[in-house]
């Protein structure tokens, strides 16, 4: 008997994902010179879009509900909705002002049985987003080294503490959750609060839960292997994984001393002509 109580237990405490959401509404700026012209979702990677392998693992993992929150360069998403079943775009029009908490807020009404995760990383291996999950939490890979990014403690298979600075020995996170509907209700009030109330706009949304209302949430983890997924940081490590771009910095740096130089000539031609009574020299 103890034992169907606790299959029965098992099952009930079962979640699975419903809808996704992704995050792509940022600048990309340690990204640049490619994210000039480019979102950094966009980019290609050994010819593949980064967002293209986290849609197509989604997808392969049958969820077709999907949310893509832009902002930067947001016309250049609508081909998504033309190429993928089931995904619909979110305008976060607080893109330029605010923190990344701005866009899981504009996407609050689908946070219930939903998994959230950037735009602008590379899923290897589709297992990773398997919908099926038992708690609220984020997918992590274990390291004995030292690393700088967020590092969570986990006992009993749920996180006791998490830090922002990093260190060695522990869970690092990466940017793939899974939110049960109780937590996505929860999650929706606590974003509600940070960012109308409170006006707690420039941090991560992933503080909402992990710093600012930690006590209210029993987070898990779900355990990845390196290599499973990857994000790419900055313009160095896109190079180190696709050499393609080792020549583009220069390309880069030459076209934004083009767009200085045009923008000043333009900026000289006003002068000139406010100068002259609102008429243009011409040379």
């Amino acid at each position: 008997m103890e034992v169907e109580q606790m299959q029965h237990c098992e099952i009930r405490n079962k979640h699975r994902v419903e809808r996704a959401i992704i995050m792509a509404a940022g600048t990309g700026t340690r990204m640049r010179p490619v994210t000039l012209d480019t979102p950094k979702p966009l980019i290609r990677v050994n010819g593949v879009r980064m967002i293209d392998t986290v849609i197509r693992a989604l997808q392969e993992n049958g969820i077709f509900e999907i949310y893509v929150v832009t902002g930067y360069q947001k016309e250049q998403f609508a081909c998504l909705t033309e190429n993928y079943e089931g995904v619909q775009l979110i305008e976060n029009p607080y893109w330029d002002s605010c923190n990344n908490i701005a866009s899981l807020y504009v996407a609050r009404e689908h946070l219930e049985n939903a998994m959230i995760l950037d735009g602008d990383q590379m899923v290897y291996k589709k297992e990773i987003l398997a919908p099926e999950f038992t708690r609220s939490g984020y997918n992590a890979i274990w390291t004995d080294a030292e690393t700088d990014e967020w590092l969570m403690q986990v006992e009993n298979g749920i996180v006791r503490s998490c830090s922002r600075t990093g260190g060695k020995g522990g869970w690092q996170l990466f940017s793939v959750s899974r939110w049960s509907r109780e937590d996505g209700k929860k999650l929706k009030r606590h974003l509600e609060l940070e960012f109308e109330e409170k006006q707690n706009r420039q941090i991560y949304w992933d503080d909402v839960a992990m710093f600012c209302h930690f006590e209210e949430y029993e987070l898990g983890i779900y355990p990845m292997q390196e290599g499973d997924l990857i994000e790419i940081d900055d313009f160095p490590e896109l190079c180190a994984l696709d050499s393609s771009y080792c020549g583009y910095e220069t390309q880069g740096r030459k076209k934004q001393k083009k767009n200085k130089l045009d923008r000043q000539a333009y900026q000289n031609r006003k002068t000139v002509t406010a100068e002259t009574g609102g008429k243009e020299q011409k040379t």
